[in-house]
């Protein structure tokens, strides 16, 4: 029996992998992973382990899969994988059979080519990219963060956190404008502004100069910044490469139903990388750690013919400085927010469309962005959330 292999060995794998046994799953699974170390949580990367707080990340100790019969191809890349052979061959050459495959590679971080050479140019994605990043900064007094995502307010927070001058650049009208709209955004940028970062926004990055490394960041208005080293967060893509010239349907990420299931037949994907079918009909892809759990639940539930699992509410979460911000739901950028409240600094707005409460993003208050998660699932009138004027 081949059983089922996992390619892709971070959060998505080790969740797969644990439903799989708690499922009664007996037989045979294997991780592979194109990375070295054992799989290991991401958040803490931008955060705690930045800052030199924790350098253990992994999710699971090598126990976990020796007592769980879960097989483990580490620092092996997979280049591909032959539908009609059930086979994935990776990069020293063996070649994997499988009953069934689960494709949880997750994203490549986008780079600058013009100037991503230079020493003191770094992204974050992995835990190698992220001690390298540490290193850089203990020695740093200015930093210069492209991108106001997630990834870049994080790095942003815990630079600064640790006594670095951060300028943080961003093309749209505020922080996380494209994720949370430009009105909650201008809260975060209040945020960061408190803490002492110059936040420049409607600004973009166009060389980053130096003879040995980072000297310099030069703006598109004329703006030249002091700089010793540079992060560049301007997002992220699925790592598909490998399936060029598969059977596999890939558009942003890989193309699946509603429950994981692939074009091809007996693969599988999940987490970063795909694109799920979603309640109405459209495919998308959600980047965050707490919606991998729950994919891994239907996921392995449509593969073993159990009952199906009913997704939940969505929910993430951000932790800048001490203020965790935290969103359910489907917030988009033309719903309309309602700010409930607003100390200066930590705050509550509800998102509205056609009437109806749809998300919530909460920072600091999050005993009542979690009394928000039962009128989100049933779709409450926004009325339902507001206080009488």
């Amino acid at each position: 029996m081949s059983g089922v292999v996992i390619v892709g060995a971070g959060l998505a794998a080790v969740r797969v992998a644990e439903q799989l046994r708690r499922n009664g799953f007996d037989g045979p699974i294997t991780v592979v992973g194109a990375e070295a170390h054992l799989p290991y949580d991401r958040p803490p990367l931008s955060k705690q382990m930045l800052r030199g707080e924790v350098d253990d990340v992994a999710l699971k100790p090598a126990s976990f899969y020796e007592q769980h019969r879960i097989g483990l191809r580490l620092g092996v890349a997979a280049l591909g994988f032959d539908a009609a052979a059930h086979t994935v061959t990776l990069a020293d050459g063996e070649v994997l059979g499988y009953d069934q495959l689960v494709i949880a590679t997750g994203l490549v971080p986008n780079r600058i080519p013009a100037f991503g050479n230079l020493d003191g140019s770094h992204v974050l994605r992995s835990l190698d990219d992220c001690v390298a990043l540490r290193e850089r900064a203990a020695g740093a007094r200015r930093a210069v963060v492209i991108g106001a995502g997630f990834i870049g307010c994080e790095v942003s927070a815990s630079l600064r956190g640790s006594g670095v001058d951060v300028v943080l650049v961003e093309p749209q009208p505020t922080p996380l404008a494209s994720v949370l709209g430009e009105q909650v955004g201008a809260l975060i940028t209040r945020l960061h502004q408190a803490e002492g970062v110059d936040v420049r926004t409607g600004a973009r990055v166009v060389s980053v100069s130096g003879a040995d490394g980072v000297e310099s960041v030069t703006l598109a208005d004329g703006a030249v910044i002091p700089a010793d080293l540079v992060v560049v967060g301007i997002g992220s893509r699925p790592a598909c490469d490998w399936l060029a010239g598969s059977d596999i349907t890939v558009d942003d990420g890989i193309v699946c139903d509603a429950a994981g299931r692939t074009s091809a037949p007996d693969v599988w994907a999940l987490g970063d990388v795909a694109s799920w079918r979603d309640e109405a009909g459209s495919q998308a892809r959600v980047e965050h750690w707490s919606n991998v759990a729950e994919q891994a639940k239907i996921l392995v539930a449509a593969m073993l013919g159990l009952d199906p699992v009913a997704a939940g509410v969505p929910y993430f979460w951000s932790d800048q400085y001490e203020i965790k911000i935290q969103c359910l739901g489907h917030p988009r950028v033309l719903d309309t927010v309602h700010l409930a409240e607003d100390d200066g600094r930590r705050f509550l707005a509800y998102y509205e469309r056609d009437g109806v409460l749809v998300g919530v993003v909460g920072a600091g208050i999050p005993e009542k962005v979690r009394t928000a998660r039962g009128k989100i699932a049933v779709g409450a009138p926004i009325a339902d959330v507001l206080q009488p004027v």
